[in-house]
């Protein structure tokens, strides 16, 4: 094969190109990279044949199988490396609460908690870094200072960053033991599809990542991690002489696992509002729905969830401090609409 680039891929600024020999040809591609390029992984080579950065006669790739055929001109492209180190950003923020150890903030929904792929900058991280300056604790890392929990970017609502190393250490103690010895208190408000049948439940089911799609979550009856939520249906929705179309429930957490309420309302059969991860299949109901909800429910281009209260013991104090949010907007929108139905 012939190689018409420089020898290190991580220096060089033009394009890496290949043409295949016949000693390669047949192969897979991704094998053939990665036995040309040392300093990078195959791991590396297929996420970038994925993400299209590699091409033949200008036509892009994207299946790392692709078996190549002789004379075949390979072109890898090496995007800019990202800056891993978070920098500060003046991203406006709602301040609930602050002192010299914890911040609470009430967070948007859109807006992600800490940098990763994808979402380098723009995260609450940048905002709180250009708010609080030095003073955040490092134990979370240089991408996650202060974070002790987090909710999803499109959920909204309250959560502590810790300001302190002493603070993050307590906060830490206080989210791993889930409440059951203190006053750490989590709950959630939820509009979800229907209503169950009892007024309230828990739902004790194990999550683990989806084999079907690694960026979703799944119920697992071996393995993962335990999950507890405690749920409760607050009001019902719909004609009273049918089946509810939707409910408002409050789900408080013992465990605090990716995804976990709206895993679990799914597993239940009460997927999430606007959830199109795991809620996908109840879309067509909203064809069924006469205006103005129609419109309501389908413009809500989220998961319906807002974390609308958190309690916890101060770190340093021994305070019991005790935060509620209201509702946000779009939130308040949908859930009079539904009230109206």
């Amino acid at each position: 094969m012939t190689d018409n680039s420089q020898d290190d891929p991580a220096s060089f600024d033009a394009d890496f190109i290949l043409t295949v020999d016949p000693e390669d040809a047949g192969k897979r591609i991704d094998a053939v990279l990665a036995s040309h390029l040392e300093t990078l992984s195959r791991n590396r080579i297929q996420s970038l044949i994925k993400a299209g950065d590699v091409s033949i006669g200008g036509a892009k790739i994207g299946e790392p199988k692709y078996r190549v055929n002789e004379g075949d001109e390979i072109t890898l492209h090496l995007p800019e490396p990202e800056d891993p180190d978070p920098k500060g950003e003046d991203i406006p923020l709602s301040v609930v609460f602050e002192d010299a150890h914890v911040i609470v903030i009430d967070k948007p929904a859109g807006l992600v908690v800490h940098p990763g792929a994808g979402n380098w900058t723009g995260t609450l991280v940048n905002a709180l870094i250009h708010h609080c300056g030095d003073s955040l604790s490092g134990i979370g890392g240089v991408k996650r200072p202060g974070i002790v929990h987090r909710i999803d970017k499109d959920t909204s609502g309250l959560l502590v960053v810790a300001k302190t190393d002493q603070a993050h250490q307590g906060l830490a103690a206080q989210f791993a033991d889930h409440g059951r010895t203190g006053p750490l208190e989590r709950a959630y408000s939820a509009l979800v599809w229907g209503a169950p049948s009892s007024l309230k439940g828990t739902i004790d089911a194990n999550l683990a990542r989806s084999q079907a799609n690694r960026q979703k979550m799944a119920v697992v009856k071996t393995s993962g991690r335990h999950a507890i939520t405690h749920w409760q249906v607050k009001e019902r929705f719909g004609a009273a002489d049918q089946p509810p179309l939707a409910s408002l429930m409050e789900c408080r957490l013992e465990t605090g696992r990716t995804h976990q309420i709206r895993v679990h309302m799914a597993h239940i059969g009460h997927p999430l509002l606007g959830d199109d991860d795991y809620g996908s299949g109840f879309k067509t109901k909203i064809n069924r729905l006469e205006e103005p909800l129609k419109s309501l429910v389908g413009g809500f281009t989220r998961q319906a969830l807002h974390a609308g209260l958190l309690a916890f013991e101060h770190p340093v104090s021994g305070e019991t401090l005790r935060f509620e949010s209201p509702y946000p907007n779009d939130f308040a929108n949908l859930l009079s609409g539904l009230q109206k139905f």
